[in-house]
């Protein structure tokens, strides 16, 4: 009797067993895009979760691929845009030497002669000097290993390294840059402590060039205008005495090429001037205000965002780097005596900046200041 139960227990279980092994083979591939599904939300949530994740945060991660698409675009663009700076800079100085010169040499008198020599000159220097020393200057980069006589305010998330003060990191450099400004294209070059100057100094003297070409061209562009004007109604009549002509008649008078070179080159030289006096007129402006006010183009982003917090709680923003106006630009011309204003700034001059970059010394403020201040 027991072997009886016992035999038949035996076989109940056994086809029990056959029973959930044919279930497990028959629902096996649900169960595995089940525990995928599971695994895959499990990666995602543990991937995005954040406490301290806002607006700003998302909008970056989805403008990643954006970011990512500029910089690089800027970098490998970046020989082209300086070999268009070069190029059209070389083409308006071929036209002056060509075309205007003989002509000024020819008809104005020697004192304005003389005036346009030594000007015109000394501006191409200081714009050629500059132009060159922001290109291959360095801007300045961070140690990559912490030292004790830096004082490091953040660690940089992407180079993992010490970042002292003003330093910030270039995407498209792929590292910090000591009191960074910006990434400009047109010199395939980071601007920041050891270039800074270089680069304003090529703004202004690029700026005032143009000016100086678009005022003393003016008279002569009109006149080339004009030229081009009657070349094109010339033409237009040429056209219509060939069709009608007859025997013993003769066309009108047409220019020469070289009439016609003179006349389009005068013209392209002005309206070329003429608009980049315009747009790098108005980023001078914009950096000479920055300088004045001791700040670069990424703290005034962040001094501004700062100022608006500490107005929400009562209390007055200071830039812990402005040394008053004079004193910001003394400071970023490198000029210590009164004759450095010409052999450092109206002169070119190879003297570094004040400082290694590295360390900032905070400006003196009024200590009887009843308003609180805070300053980044």
């Amino acid at each position: 009797m027991k072997t009886r139960r016992w035999i038949f227990s035996a076989v109940m279980r056994l086809l029990l067993r056959c029973l959930r092994i044919g279930q497990r083979h028959r629902f096996w591939p649900t169960r595995k895009v089940w525990q995928l599904w599971l695994y895959g939300r499990l990666c995602v949530r543990s991937l995005l979760y954040n406490s301290f994740i806002d607006s700003d945060t998302a909008l970056d991660a989805l403008f990643e691929p954006v970011y990512w698409l500029v910089d690089h675009i800027t970098r490998w663009f970046g020989v082209v845009f300086v070999a268009l700076v070069i190029i059209l800079t070389s083409s308006v100085v071929c036209i002056v030497y060509v075309c205007l010169l003989p002509l000024i040499l020819r008809t104005y008198p020697l004192p304005l002669v003389f005036w346009h020599f030594i000007y015109g000159h000394w501006n191409l220097i200081m714009i050629v000097f500059h132009y060159y020393m922001a290109i291959t200057t360095q801007p300045g980069y961070p140690p990559q290993q912490s030292r004790s006589d830096i004082a490091a305010v953040s660690i940089c998330r992407k180079c993992i390294a010490p970042k002292p003060a003003r330093t910030h990191h270039c995407s498209i450099c792929n590292r910090c840059v000591l009191k960074m400004d910006h990434h400009c294209p047109w010199l395939n070059n980071c601007v920041g402590h050891f270039n800074h100057r270089y680069f304003f100094s090529f703004c202004l003297f690029m700026t005032m060039g143009c000016i100086y070409s678009s005022i003393s061209g003016w008279d002569m562009f009109w006149e080339a205008y004009a030229a081009i004007e009657k070349m094109k109604l010339l033409a237009k009549e040429r056209l219509q005495v060939t069709a009608n002509q007859t025997y013993g008649q003769t066309p009108p008078p047409t220019f020469t090429f070289n009439q016609r070179a003179f006349h389009k080159s005068v013209v392209y030289a002005w309206v070329l001037c003429s608009s980049v006096a315009l747009a790098l007129g108005a980023l001078m402006i914009w950096h000479t205000v920055l300088i004045t006010r001791g700040e670069t183009s990424i703290e005034r982003h962040i001094n501004r965002k700062e100022k608006k917090r500490l107005q929400k709680k009562g209390k007055v923003f200071r830039n812990p780097y402005s040394y008053g106006p004079l004193g910001n630009w003394k400071v970023f011309l490198g000029v210590e005596r009164k004759r450095h204003w010409v052999t450092r700034v109206l002169l070119p001059s190879t003297h570094p900046p004040k400082g290694s970059g590295l360390n900032w010394d905070t400006a003196a403020y009024v200590p009887e200041q009843k308003t609180a201040l805070l300053a980044i």
